[in-house]
């Protein structure tokens, strides 16, 4: 007997339209379409075929002229101001209507031309952004009762349970309850190198799972994952305008005016006044009416804007807006906070000092076994600077912890004490090894005293170390002409210490979250333009008060919400990167301006020269227009 035979239908997969393929593109089809029908037009006025030749031109106007002279009369409409659309319209009739169809009509294509290139362009400083898109799985493995199954990123809900093999993107945020891995997190940090992370760690949407199968917690909805913030923020600073694309569009609205008016006196002034004829004196109204358009003036700003948003969000650095990076390459005076930012934030040990009959090793073994059941910040230190060399700490007896002074303990049958100068014996602890610790307390280090039973075994002393790339950052702050300043609420004596390592100009010590405010604002009547440094949370009123906020980020979504630059990894070196990125964007809009207006002011003194005929002029106009964007987006680059 045969077996039953099963057949399973395969969806049966429908090309997409035609016109769908084409709808990217169909600007530019038009504007190529329009050049054949020139073409077309300019032989049938060779062999005196004058009629057609006209329906042709006709045409090639319409189809040419279509996409521009709409989105010309819908921001006439819209914002009730005449634009630079209208202008090239108004040139194409004219000179249609003194009889120069085959100029207009030139006109026309070049116009078109430009502007589906200008589209193409503009659309290439988003391509860093809208790649970020593709990033988010839009499906994962979700475990629910040992089954796996595959669902859309739509249908998980916190708590979840989500299995991620190797060479996956993780799906959504979460915390690792299964296995350990290395993890990419270029696309949310910029960091190029990859992350350790096991159990209990934390993990981004977006990021890639390099080497081992973990399971994750889900802990944020999707829409509200670091990565969808990070998008989100870079988007709608996309839309925020810079104040010299403001100023630009501003100007854009009388400039237009202003070319109208001077279009109107050119099209009798010249005939009355030099003896030009008609045809002459309107033919040049129409390249004056197109020279003075400001197209490669409005497209000075945006496209370089837009750019350097992209690059720097690629680069873990991510704007608020235009106006933020603009103020960034005019920075004077740069402020940070001390801890977690110039510092690492967590105290470690920096000097052991011991009694001469005590051995270091011995004597840090004691002293760790004793803070191994303290839980104060000090202690965690000291163990982990005991552990470095790996041993079997003791067991103390007698245990007791006095909250404010230290800890006691029998160890060995000798009894310990660890802690301040009170607890062990303050005029001893002065005058252990000289008088040692009065010059670390200058230094501003904390000092932890250990005494046995035959007195002051030794010392330790801790600091909160400055970070390597502070300093880096420092130096390279300083190379860009910034003055460095920090502010901390430490004393006068750390604030010394820690200015002196990292290389701060000056500094303001015992400072408030309220009197950082009033220090900012006093910096702010100084040096004008200054950014504040900070971890985002603390510090924001005084972040609010600088006129750059910068958080360190270290892939927060916290930090999304409080300053105007973030730093998605704690790397400091980035704000030098970010400033001398908004210095060559100021740079880039100050080529464009100065070019855009040098060309424009060539084309109106050759028209008055006589010495310009439209299609040349169009060229010039449009082609300026094309290589003030070009130059813009040379910011993508690194």
């Amino acid at each position: 007997m045969l077996a039953e035979v099963k057949t399973i239908k395969q969806p049966v997969q429908i090309e997409a339209p035609f016109l769908e393929k084409v709808r990217p593109h169909i600007e530019l089809i038009a504007a190529l379409f329009s050049g054949v029908l020139i073409l077309a037009g300019w032989l049938c006025m060779k062999t005196d075929w004058q009629t057609a030749a006209i329906v042709i031109y006709l045409a090639a106007y319409i189809i040419g002229g279509f996409s521009k002279a709409k989105e010309g009369l819908e921001d006439t409409i819209a914002n009730k101001e005449l634009n630079v659309e209208m202008l090239m319209i108004l040139a194409a009739i004219g000179s249609a209507v003194i009889g120069y169809w085959n100029e207009g009509a030139i006109l026309i294509f070049i116009f078109a031309l430009s502007g589906a290139l200008e589209t193409y362009t503009l659309n290439k400083s988003q391509k860093e952004i809208s790649s970020l898109m593709d990033l988010q799985p839009e499906e994962a493995i979700r475990i629910n009762d040992g089954i796996e199954e595959k669902v859309r990123l739509e249908q998980l809900c916190v708590g979840d349970n989500i299995l991620i093999k190797p060479g996956e993107r993780i799906p959504t945020d979460g915390r690792i309850i299964e296995g350990q891995t290395n993890l990419d997190e270029a696309a949310i940090t910029g960091e190029s190198m990859p992350v350790s992370k096991t159990i209990s760690d934390e993990v981004f949407a977006g990021t890639v799972n390099l080497r081992g199968t973990i399971m994750i917690e889900m802990t944020k909805p999707s829409s509200e994952t670091l990565f969808q913030k990070i998008i989100t923020l870079v988007q709608s600073a996309q839309s925020e305008k810079s104040p010299s694309q403001q100023f630009i569009e501003q100007f854009e609205g009388r400039y237009v005016k202003t070319v109208l008016i001077v279009v109107g006196l050119m099209m009798f002034v010249p005939h009355f006044a030099l003896g030009w004829s008609w045809t002459e004196t309107i033919y040049r109204a129409m390249i004056l009416l197109v020279v003075a358009s400001p197209c490669a003036l409005v497209a000075a700003v945006m496209p370089a804007t837009l750019s350097a948003i992209s690059n720097g969000a690629r680069h873990g650095i991510l704007f608020k807006g235009g106006v933020h990076i603009e103020n960034l390459g005019n920075l004077q005076a740069i402020a940070f906070d001390k801890t977690g930012t110039l510092t690492k934030g967590k105290p470690e040990v920096a000097d052991v000092v011991v009694r001469e009959d005590v051995s270091t090793d011995q004597f840090l073994l004691h002293v760790a076994s004793i803070e191994k059941y303290s839980n104060h910040p000090l202690a965690a230190a000291i163990v982990r600077y005991a552990n470095r060399n790996p041993q079997e700490l003791l067991k103390p007896e007698n245990m007791e912890d006095l909250a404010g002074y230290g800890v006691q303990a029998t160890l060995d049958s000798v009894q310990w004490k660890v802690g301040k100068a009170d607890f062990v014996g303050r005029a001893e602890a002065e005058g252990f090894q000289n008088g040692i610790a009065l010059s670390f307390q200058d230094e501003g280090k904390t000092i932890v005293y250990a005494s046995d039973d035959k007195g002051i075994a030794g010392i330790v002393t801790l600091s909160d170390c400055v970070r390597e790339e502070a300093i880096q950052a420092i130096r390279s702050l300083k190379a860009e002409g910034i003055h460095t300043i920090m502010l901390t609420g430490d004393s006068n004596k750390t604030a010394t210490t820690i200015a002196t390592a990292a290389g701060i100009d000056y500094f303001i010590s015992e400072c408030l979250p309220e009197t950082k405010v009033d220090e900012m604002k006093k910096l702010k009547e100084r040096y004008q333009t200054v950014a504040m440094v900070g971890d985002g949370i603390n510090d924001a009123p005084a972040l609010a008060t600088a006129t750059v906020g910068i958080a360190m980020g270290e892939g927060t979504d916290v930090a999304l919400e409080t300053a105007d630059v973030v730093l998605m990894k704690n790397d400091l070196p980035k704000i030098a990167e970010a400033v001398r990125l908004s210095k060559r964007m100021n740079r880039i809009i100050k080529q464009n301006v100065i070019f855009s207006i040098s060309v424009i002011m060539l084309l109106i003194a050759s028209n008055f020269l006589q010495a310009l005929a439209l299609p040349f002029g169009v060229l010039g106009h449009e082609g300026s227009t094309i290589l003030v964007i070009l130059n813009g987006l040379r910011l993508l680059r690194s």
